[in-house]
C-alpha cells in the first residue's frame, strides 16, 4: 500500500511562506527607523543647528528621496540576485548613516547622511520585502502583502516612542548612535534566514495574475504602470502632511513634543489595523477598488485636520487618518501583482513605490514651505486635499477603463 506523501512546507502559502512574512514583518519593522526618527527629531534639529522650518524639513526630504531611489534600484537587484544581499547592505548602511548624522556639525551634513545611508539602507526593508514575500503567496497574496507593509507602520509605533523616551534622558545625537548599534546586529542574523529562493514556478509567465481574476484594466501594461506612478505621487503627498508635522503642529499648538509623537505612534499603529483589513478586502475585491477606497476615506480624514485642532480632537483625528489611509501604498503593489509580470515584480514594485516615496518627500518639503509663507498648517492641509482629488481622479479612470474578459487559463 502506498504512503501518501508529506506536503511540502515550501510552497506557496505553506507554513514556510508564513514563517518568512513574519521575519520580512520583524526586518521591516526594524529598518523602518531610518523614516521616522528624522521626523521626531525634527524640532531638536531645528534647533540645534538654528534654522527654520522648511530647511529642517530638508533632511526629511532627502531620506525619502534616498528611499525612493532604493526602493527601485534595489528592487531590480532584487529580481536578479534575491532579497538577501540587499537585506545586509542595508544594515550596514543603517548603522553608518544614523552615526554619521549624529556626528554632524551642519543640516547639509545631515541630510546627506539621511539621504544616502539612511534613505538607502530604509529602501531595502520595504518594496523589496514586499515583492519578496509576494512570490510565496496565491490565494492570500493581499493580506500577505499588507502584512509585510505593516512593518513600515509598526516601526512609526516603535521607534518614535522609543526616541521620545530616550529623548527626557539623551539628545537626539546619543539616540541616533543607539539606533546605529541596534540596526547592525538585529538586521544581518535575520536577513540570512532569507535565504531560501522562491517556490518553484513562482517566477514563471502569468504567475502575476490573481487566481480568480478574470478582470483587466482594459489598459497596456506600460499605461497601467505610469498612472500607477501618478497615483502613487498624488496620495503620499497628500499623506504626506500629517505624517510629517504632526509633532511639529502640536509643537506649534503649544501641546510639546510629546502628544505629537504620541500622535504619530497612534496614526501608524492604526495604520497597521488599516493594512491588515486592506490586504483582506484586496483578495476579495481586487486591488484597484480597494485603493479607491483607501483614498476616499484618506481624503475625509484630512478634511477634519482643519476644523479640530484641540489636543483631544488631534489624537482622534489622528486615529481616524490611520485607520484610513493605512492600506493605500500596499494596494498599489497588489495592483502590480495583479495585472503585471511577477519576473518583474520587484523592480515594478518598487517603481511605483519609488512614486509614493517621491510624493511624501514632495509633501513634506511643500507643507513646511507653505507653513513658512502662511504662519498656519491650515493651506498646507487645503494643498494635501488638492493633491488627495488627483489620485481619486487617476484611480476612477483605471476603474472605469476595465472590461470583461474569459477567464485566465489554469495556472496563469
Amino acid at each position: 500500500m502506498s504512503i501518501a506523501a508529506a506536503p511540502d512546507p515550501y510552497i506557496q502559502d505553506g507554513p514556510y511562506a508564513w514563517f518568512r512574512l513574519a521575519v520580512c514583518i520583524l526586518l521591516s519593522t526594524i529598518g523602518g527607523a531610518g523614516m521616522w526618527a528624522v521626523v521626531v527629531v525634527l524640532p531638536a534639529v531645528q534647533a540645534d543647528f538654528g534654522i527654520d522650518r522648511a530647511d529642517a524639513s530638508l533632511p526629511y526630504t532627502a531620506t525619502m528621496l534616498g528611499f525612493a531611489a532604493g526602493n527601485y534600484l534595489l528592487g531590480r537587484f532584487v529580481d536578479r540576485f534575491g532579497i538577501v544581499p540587499p537585506v545586509i547592505g542595508s544594515a550596514f548602511a543603517l548603522s553608518a548613516g544614523f552615526a554619521l548624522a549624529a556626528l554632524s556639525g551642519d543640516v547639509w551634513m545631515f541630510s546627506l547622511a539621511q539621504g544616502v545611508l539612511v534613505g538607502l539602507g530604509t529602501a531595502a526593508t520595504f518594496g523589496p520585502l514586499i515583492a519578496d514575500i509576494s512570490h510565496w503567496f496565491v490565494k492570500r497574496r493581499g493580506l500577505a502583502v499588507g502584512c509585510a507593509a505593516c512593518g513600515n507602520y509598526l516601526a512609526g509605533v516603535l521607534w518614535p516612542s522609543f526616541i521620545q523616551w530616550n529623548l527626557a534622558t539623551a539628545d537626539w545625537r546619543e539616540t541616533y548612535l543607539v539606533i546605529a548599534v541596534a540596526c547592525l546586529v538585529t538586521m544581518v542574523p535575520l536577513a540570512l534566514i532569507l535565504r531560501r529562493p522562491p517556490p518553484e514556478g513562482a517566477l514563471a509567465a502569468g504567475a502575476g495574475a490573481r487566481p480568480f481574476g478574470a478582470e483587466t484594466t482594459g489598459l497596456p501594461p506600460a499605461a497601467l504602470q505610469w498612472l500607477l506612478v501618478l497615483a502613487g505621487l498624488a496620495c503620499c503627498v497628500a499623506m504626506s502632511m500629517p505624517q510629517v508635522h504632526i509633532v511639529a503642529y502640536c509643537v506649534d499648538l503649544g501641546f510639546g513634543i510629546a502628544p505629537g509623537a504620541d500622535m504619530l505612534a497612534l496614526m501608524t499603529g492604526a495604520g497597521v489595523i488599516s493594512r491588515l483589513a486592506s490586504g483582506y478586502v484586496a483578495d476579495k475585491i481586487g486591488g484597484v477598488k480597494t485603493l479607491l477606497i483607501g483614498s476616499v476615506l484618506q481624503c475625509a480624514a484630512l478634511f477634519l485636520y482643519i476644523p479640530f485642532n484641540g489636543l483631544a480632537s488631534l489624537y482622534l483625528v489622528s486615529l481616524v487618518f490611520g485607520l484610513s489611509q493605512g492600506g493605500i501604498v500596499p494596494s498599489y503593489a497588489v495592483i502590480v501583482r495583479e495585472y503585471l509580470p511577477a519576473r518583474e515584480a520587484g523592480q515594478r514594485v518598487g517603481l511605483v513605490i519609488m512614486a509614493t516615496i517621491l510624493g511624501m518627500a514632495l509633501g513634506g518639503w511643500l507643507s513646511g514651505w507653505i507653513y513658512d509663507l502662511t504662519g498656519s498648517y491650515e493651506a498646507a492641509f487645503l494643498n494635501g486635499i488638492a493633491w488627495n482629488f488627483l489620485n481619486m481622479a487617476v484611480i476612477v479612470f483605471i476603474l472605469f477603463s476595465g472590461r470583461r474578459r474569459p477567464s485566465i487559463a489554469a495556472g496563469q
